[in-house]
């Protein structure tokens, strides 16, 4: 099967979608991505204190 190559119209429009994902993030999308980061780091701490502790008290006769 022969493939055809994207019309005019179909070029445009990839062009302007590339436009649209190269955007700089807003203020509100940097602060929810540090947020959302910051959220990550923290529950992994916890998880990993919690386990710390199951395993003392496992230890503990």
């Amino acid at each position: 099967m022969k493939r055809h190559p994207p019309s005019r119209a179909a070029n445009e429009a990839n062009s302007h979608f590339k436009q649209a994902a190269a955007k700089p993030a807003t203020d509100y999308e940097k602060a929810e991505e540090a947020f959302q980061a910051n959220r990550e780091r923290l529950k992994a701490e916890r998880l990993a204190r919690e386990a710390e502790r199951r395993n003392r008290s496992e230890k503990t006769p």
